[in-house]
């Protein structure tokens, strides 16, 4: 089981109710439709700061990494990237990935919460 974290590029969204609808028009566009473009810089800076807390999944021999899948910039298309943590890591590695998107100006949606964050 995993815990999914969606960050994306623009405007916050004024509400919960607004920002979910944002993330499926997101989903749908780049995630389902599979579209194959590449990162934005802003979102390719992200998980770099990302990663640079915790190695991807790809690289971690000591089982330390929150990352349930990799590469980690693998899930990023365009200006928006949807990716999933391990559970048993998901309370410290989504506050942190929230704060990093934040500090960096970007959305961060949490999917299981149907819920901007922080």
């Amino acid at each position: 089981m995993s815990y999914d974290l969606a960050v994306w590029e623009g405007e916050r969204p004024a509400d919960d109710m607004t920002a979910g609808r944002i993330f499926n028009e997101l989903y749908d566009l780049y995630i389902d439709a599979e579209l194959d473009e590449p990162p934005s810089e802003r979102i390719a800076a992200y998980v770099a700061a990302l990663l640079e807390q915790w190695c991807d999944i790809t690289e971690d021999d000591e089982d330390t990494s929150p990352w349930s899948t990799g590469p980690l910039i693998g899930e990023a298309s365009g200006p928006f990237i949807y990716f999933p943590m391990r559970w048993s890591m998901a309370e410290k590695a989504s506050a942190y990935a929230a704060a990093v998107a934040e500090c960096m100006g970007l959305v961060c949606f949490d999917v299981q919460q149907d819920r901007l964050r922080p």
